[in-house]
């Protein structure tokens, strides 16, 4: 019988936050791995908009590490993705979901975690907090760079959980064994204000950054000034209006449960990021 690991594992998005740390431990342990995206200098190319690309990169692939193509997941894209995966002889399915609030769930998301627990392979759901590294490489340094972060979410808390511990999540479920079926809530091991992510950045960069709490609809015209189409800056803003009515307020068990150790320290992921240098402002 063939063994997980000697069939390629395919790494949807293998350029993005989580994928790219997921392709390193493959690389690293000696796992054959196919990493996939929507440009062929990652390897595989692979666009969800683009139904040509799907089987190829499918082609023998054992494992699939899914991660949809927007924070708004496009569930039709999922199901046919997930249906053509099945078929292909796919074994094991790890999704890249979200954690969410009140069983309340994103546009898509139920639809797609249906998809991947219907598909008839074994498979595994990560429902991670907001992303620690969303400070540092992704849509809120800009506003961390201009010393200020502006947003709707009150004195609302995160359990920011690190992208580093989700990573190590995904390739246990696709690599070991004890995960199939198991759904994860990844978080960090504190729910934090963003308040106090300024204080913290501020400490370890050297820089002030202040934070302001915005009402609801000043955020959205601050994201329209900014060309974010109006039903994006919409679900954004209720997104973050969720925080600050306590959503993020609480610490999943999932890394634990996952990997036996605690998740990272926003602290820590803070201290790193700041070595290198992503928060200081040029020129």
């Amino acid at each position: 019988m063939e063994r997980m690991n000697d069939t390629p594992i395919l790494v949807t998005s293998a350029r993005g936050k989580t994928g790219r740390r997921v392709v390193s431990r493959l690389d690293a342990l000696g796992v054959p791995f196919r990493a996939a995206s929507r440009t062929e200098s990652s390897g595989t190319r692979f666009d969800w908009a683009d139904r040509a690309t799907w089987a190829p990169a499918l082609d023998g692939a054992g494992a699939v590490y899914l991660v949809p193509m927007a924070e708004f997941v496009d569930a039709a894209a999922v199901t046919a993705f997930v249906g053509e995966a099945a078929a292909a002889g796919v074994r094991r399915l790890v999704l890249l979901s979200a954690r969410t609030a009140g069983g309340e769930v994103l546009p898509g998301q139920e639809e797609a975690e249906e998809a991947v627990r219907g598909s008839g392979a074994e498979w595994t759901i990560l429902r991670p907090a907001w992303f620690s590294q969303n400070f540092s490489e992704d849509y809120l340094l800009p506003p961390i760079l201009a010393g200020e972060l502006a947003l709707p979410t009150g004195e609302g808390r995160e359990a920011f959980v690190d992208a580093e511990d989700i990573a190590d999540v995904a390739v246990a479920a696709l690599t070991g064994d004890g995960h199939a079926g198991q759904t994860y809530e990844l978080s960090g091991p504190e729910p934090l204000s963003f308040r106090t992510v300024a204080e913290l950045i501020s400490a370890a960069s050297g820089r002030e950054i202040r934070y302001t709490p915005l009402e609801v609809p000043d955020f959205i015209a601050l994201l329209r000034s900014q060309e974010v189409p109006d039903d994006l800056a919409r679900d954004v803003a209720e997104m973050m209006d969720t925080l600050r009515q306590g959503a993020g307020d609480r610490v999943g068990d999932g890394v634990r449960r996952a990997l036996g150790r605690d998740p990272r320290p926003f602290a820590d992921y803070v201290e790193e990021a700041a070595a290198t240098g992503v928060w200081k402002v040029r020129g």
